[in-house]
């Protein structure tokens, strides 16, 4: 237990906005949003820094901005 708080510290974070509205967009790509915690437009998510969260990114990127 005291090695996976030590280990989960030292991830890197990313945060994530979203800018602009789903709304018209496919299905998948809304599920995209959802999936990376990000409900209204503006709403931020901090997420661990991964290959998978990076693809996720990738994939809705004119959806939403890397802070």
């Amino acid at each position: 237990c005291i090695r996976w708080f030590a280990m989960s510290n030292t991830e890197k974070k990313v945060k994530v906005q979203l800018v602009r509205s789903p709304i018209g967009c496919k299905q998948s790509h809304r599920d995209t949003v959802r999936g990376l915690g990000l409900r209204r437009i503006n709403s931020v998510s901090e997420l661990v820094d991964t290959p998978a969260v990076r693809g996720m990114i990738n994939k809705i990127d004119y959806l939403v901005r890397v802070l």
